[in-house]
């Protein structure tokens, strides 16, 4: 089975996490959080700084590493490296995605998770990030 190897942002503000709903692609409607594949020889950092300028033209800041997630799709297996994150300036612009909602701990399930980024959601809430 083809691995293929993302990165993903868990972006914070105010107590709030982003997610964003795929607007392209065998997921497309599904919610996840933003990033995109890792290329050949690319740091995963610089990796996931460079999916949030492409998907929401907007700059990050990397504050740490939170997990990574290994998960099988039907056609592929997904290997996620994923960060804690902030924006370095509010404003950001729906560039690849149909929808994005600001979302507090306890209302992290009122969407649509791809399966993968289910892992994270439950580890946000094992871990207490944002307070919850």
């Amino acid at each position: 089975m083809k691995t293929i190897n993302v990165v993903a942002a868990v972006i914070v503000k105010n107590g709030t996490i982003l997610a964003t709903q795929r607007g392209y692609g065998e997921f497309e409607g599904g919610w996840e959080f933003p990033g995109g594949k890792i290329e050949s020889g690319e740091k995963p950092k610089d990796a996931i700084i460079r999916e949030i300028h492409e998907e929401l033209g907007a700059t990050i800041e990397v504050d740490e590493f939170l997990c990574q997630v290994e998960y099988d799709y039907p056609t592929f297996h997904l290997s996620m490296k994923t960060f804690l994150c902030k924006l370095c300036d509010p404003h950001f612009k729906l560039l690849e995605h149909h929808a994005a909602k600001w979302l507090t701990p306890t209302h992290l399930n009122e969407v649509d998770w791809l399966p993968a980024d289910v892992q994270i959601v439950d580890l946000i809430r094992e871990k207490g990030i944002c307070g919850n």
